[in-house]
This record gives C-alpha cells, sequence and structure tokens, in this order.
C-alpha cells in the first residue's frame, strides 16, 4: 500500500502560511539582535548602499545609519568595479553572520556567487575612517 504525501505537503504550506501571518511586517528597516552572540542581523532588502572595500571586502550602509562590512572566501571577479551586485540569503530573510550570505556579482561572462565567511557590524568610528570610494 502507498501513502500519498499530498496531505503532508498541505500541512507544511499551511505551517509556513501561518508562521508568515505572526512575522512582524512592519515598514522600514528591520534590525534584530541575536540574543545569543550578541549580533546584529538585516534583511538584504534593507540595504541601501555598498562599496567595495577590495575584491575579498563589501561594505554596506543598511537603513540611514547602520553599517556592515562581508568578508568573502575567495577574490570576487570584479567587484570592485560593479555597478551594482546582489544579496543572497540562506534559510531565513535575516542576515546575521558572514555564512547567512553570498555576494552575486556581474562579471564580463555572466555572474559570479561569491561566499562569505565572515559579516560584522561596523562602528561610527570605523565608518568615518573608510576612505571615500570604499564607504557606501
Amino acid at each position: 500500500m502507498r501513502l500519498s504525501t499530498w496531505p503532508f505537503k498541505v500541512l507544511a504550506v499551511t505551517a509556513l502560511a501561518a508562521a508568515a501571518a505572526c512575522a512582524d511586517s512592519g515598514a522600514g528597516p528591520q534590525i534584530r539582535t541575536a540574543s545569543a552572540e550578541g549580533r546584529s542581523c538585516f534583511r538584504s532588502a534593507d540595504v541601501t548602499s555598498w562599496a567595495a572595500g577590495d575584491r575579498t571586502t563589501v561594505n554596506l550602509q543598511v537603513g540611514i545609519r547602520d553599517y556592515y562590512q562581508i568578508k568573502l572566501l575567495a577574490p570576487c571577479g570584479d567587484i570592485d568595479f560593479s555597478q551594482r551586485i546582489g544579496l543572497r540569503s540562506r534559510g531565513s530573510d535575516f542576515i546575521c553572520s558572514g555564512l547567512d550570505v553570498e555576494v552575486i556579482a556581474p562579471n564580463n561572462i555572466g555572474v559570479q556567487s561569491c561566499p562569505a565567511v565572515s559579516l560584522r557590524r561596523l562602528t561610527a568610528e570605523e565608518v568615518s575612517a573608510l576612505p571615500g570610494r570604499q564607504r557606501p
């Protein structure tokens, strides 16, 4: 006797819809702190600007006053010359660590996916010390 899997699929979709309905859908950047590690998290949709530090560093502005720095696993093509990038978050809408995000950058032969290894929030002093081209 073969069991049908459609009831389980319906249950999974219903559970996901209920979880989405309970999520905060307020306007503006949503930044949360992961309590166990004191990390700041943000949604990729809330990134307002970016600048390449070099081929393995990307600086992000999130909202009006929050800045983050992503360190990439390896040099990412022509990221220091790119006009645009994308961020692909893994697991959820919130990005809390380098393992939560990939930087997607166009290059002369297509699109390159560049995995991140670390993410950290920059202090106001670090942001003001960034050279002009590296500041988002």
